[in-house]
């Protein structure tokens, strides 16, 4: 009987031990999930959040391309009998560059314009008919409509005889000359191209958020790697009202070129917008950044608590980063021992 009693009672002491037991393993297992014991506090370091001045220095890179490129085509089907250009060359607005076989072109032209010129002048001697009574008006219609008859078969003979010289519509270098005498041109045909780099023009992609601080007629700065201590000065032409996928929007800057330093088109060229100045905002240490620039998240020190945000980055200001939502100025970020740190630990701020 008392061998029965004892067992009992170190049945129970067991019992109570194994229930404490789990019951601590179960509080342990809960501050386990939570990531951090209680009892200890992880040492951090932190930083104000406070108002700066960054400077917008905005500068990008583009290509730099003529301001006037032209693709010059035949306009008339026949053989080339002469070629006035050659790759190099400039030419100003007008000057022949190719010449197509034009002798049908040319006696259709003398013979559309003799029939236009006593067209005309029957006409004429009509109206005065018409005022002395010598003829009717239905012959003076007749006389006017032979006439404007003559007059469009003269418009057409004399383009088609202007179109067997090709010329350029604009001045300018010519950069490809795709014909040689003898070849045949059919209507259509590419004959050369011809640029315009008295002044040039340099499209760039700009950001949402920076493009509304430009305007068309800024001036800019463009720097490039062929003149590295040359700077030339632009001008914002054109600014687009709409972006494309990236939330971009695109710009035309123009720049003169220069005598003594010329450009070339094709050159890269590094836009500086020099007139978006400075601006006041909230800004923190690059250090309290925890992931990429892209999802951007910062501990805040909350009392003793350390707290996940997320936050919306703009520029970099050396050592310092822009934040433009996610904290308030007089925050504190975590800026060393946020490694060692989930939301919701607790935290002890070091002196």
């Amino acid at each position: 009987m008392k061998t029965l009693k004892w067992i009992l009672i170190v049945g129970a002491i067991f019992g109570v031990a194994i229930t404490i037991l789990l019951n601590n393993k179960a509080q342990s297992d809960e501050k386990a999930r939570r990531g951090q014991s209680v009892e200890k506090a992880v040492a951090v370091a932190v930083a104000k959040v406070s108002k700066g001045t960054i400077e917008q220095d905005l500068t990008l890179v583009g290509t730099i391309a003529a301001s006037n490129d032209v693709a010059i085509v035949a306009e008339a089907d026949g053989r080339v009998t002469g070629v006035a250009a050659k790759v190099g060359d400039y030419k100003q607005a007008g000057s022949l560059l190719v010449q197509v076989d034009d002798e049908l072109k040319l006696a259709s032209f003398k013979s559309a314009e003799v029939a236009y010129e006593k067209a005309k002048k029957d006409y004429e001697r009509y109206q005065s008919l018409l005022k002395d009574g010598a003829i009717s008006d239905n012959q003076l219609e007749q006389a006017r409509q032979a006439y404007q008859a003559a007059e469009a078969q003269f418009i057409v003979a004399r383009r088609q005889y202007q179109d067997t010289k090709i010329k350029t519509p604009i001045s300018g270098v010519v950069t490809a000359r795709n014909v040689d005498i003898g070849a045949y041109l059919s209507k259509g045909a590419l004959v050369a191209n011809v640029v315009d780099i008295s002044r040039l023009k340099v499209k760039v992609n700009v950001a949402e958020q920076d493009v509304f601080k430009l305007k068309v007629g800024d001036e800019v700065e463009v720097r490039t790697d062929v003149y590295p201590s040359v700077v030339f000065k632009g001008k914002i032409e054109t600014i687009s009202a709409k972006g494309d996928e990236a939330h971009t929007y695109p710009v035309e800057i123009l720049i003169p070129n220069n005598k003594e330093n010329p450009l070339k088109a094709g050159m890269f060229g590094r836009i500086s917008f020099t007139t978006i100045g400075k601006r006041e905002t909230l800004l923190i240490p690059r250090e309290a950044l925890i992931g990429s620039v892209k999802n951007p998240k910062v501990f805040v020190a909350e009392g003793e608590t350390a707290r996940l945000r997320e936050i919306v980055v703009g520029r970099e200001a050396g050592m310092l980063l822009e934040v433009r939502d996610g904290v308030k100025e007089g925050e504190l970020v975590i800026t060393n021992g946020q490694n060692n740190l989930k939301d919701g630990y607790s935290i002890s701020l070091n002196p």
